[in-house]
């Protein structure tokens, strides 16, 4: 995904990073072109999620007859994704959708969106604060959270160890969510002993030193949970470099080529996948629905999937893109 200044985008051709966008004509409502545009803003550039998610974006998008736009962070920080936030301002766009990389800091920023006169629907991540988006559309992270636990048990076989979180940053909604739905479940299992989670800033480097650190403290580690698609590629690093592929289980969340190959190939053993292609068209539908003034649903959860290797063909569709 590029950054790049709002103003600079064109309303006869917008480029989009997984694929082209542009205007696609009116839709008949009589709105100014204006108003026929749709800004998706993701957490992070160039991630397989969030490419999925603009993949069912712009189906969505186009399908309405809106002109469709993309903008990203280099990095999932407040910091790089404000200044695209404020400099969307100046175009107006009917709507935006946004995945806040911040539940608090993130807040004002997107509040000036709302207090512009656009509708701001929050997609997979959302603010500690409800009264700024009309809708939030993401997965039950805490219930894959869950879901992750329970695999890891079944994974266990009955053997005893030592199981760990790799989180993200802390103050990410989502990730949050899923380490606390895997504490929570995890404590039911008496042969597994929870270890706490870490922080790995959303880099896979760090995520791999965190594993090989723990393996050292903890010889006795039989599992990992980790909780998005960068820590999932930096633990199962971590675990090859370490020699421990397959002596230790790990459960990813997302489900990236990376992954899926990881997955086939025995250094992941379960993958819990989200639908993001289906959280980036029920935004649009949502934002649609507030731009026309209609009810929106305030939350809307979509399904996630626990995928093994002896069941990953069956569940193909979950897999994430890498372009549109």
């Amino acid at each position: 995904m590029k950054i790049r200044s709002a103003v600079a985008v064109s309303a006869a051709f917008l480029l989009a990073a997984c694929g082209g966008g542009g205007q696609i004509g009116d839709s008949g409502s009589g709105n100014s072109a204006a108003n026929k545009k749709l800004v998706l803003i993701p957490g992070i550039t160039a991630e397989p999620f969030y490419i999925s998610m603009q993949c069912g974006f712009q189906e969505a998008a186009k399908a309405a007859g809106y002109e469709f736009d993309t903008q990203a962070p280099a990095k999932f920080d407040a910091a790089q994704q404000t200044p695209i936030v404020t400099g969307i301002l100046a175009s107006k766009p009917a709507a935006v959708l946004i995945a806040p990389t911040d539940d608090k800091a993130m807040a004002g920023p997107m509040k000036q969106l709302k207090d512009a006169g656009i509708k701001v629907v929050e997609v997979d991540t959302k603010l500690q604060d409800t009264s700024i988006a009309a809708s939030t559309i993401s997965s039950n992270n805490e219930q894959g959270g869950k879901l992750a636990a329970e695999t890891l048990n079944k994974l266990a076989a009955g053997k005893s160890g030592s199981v760990l979180v790799l989180n993200t940053k802390a103050g990410t909604s989502t990730t949050d969510a899923r380490a606390k739905g895997f504490e929570d479940e995890i404590k039911k299992y008496s042969n597994l002993k929870y270890i706490g989670q870490q922080y790995t800033d959303n880099e896979p480097a760090t995520a791999a030193s965190k594993v090989t650190a723990t393996l050292a403290a903890n010889p006795d580690l039989i599992g990992v949970f980790a909780t998005n698609l960068n820590t999932g590629e930096g633990a199962a690093t971590g675990l090859r470099n370490a020699g421990k592929t397959g002596a230790v289980n790990l459960v990813g969340f997302d489900a990236s080529p990376k992954q899926v190959q990881d997955l086939q190939g025995g250094t992941v053993q379960a993958l819990i996948a989200q639908d993001p292609g289906t959280i980036g068209k029920q935004g649009v539908e949502q934002a649609l629905a507030a731009i026309d003034g209609k009810e929106t649903k305030r939350n809307i959860e979509t399904d996630l999937v626990a995928i093994t290797k002896d069941d990953a063909q069956a569940n193909s569709k979950y897999f994430y893109k890498q372009s549109c």
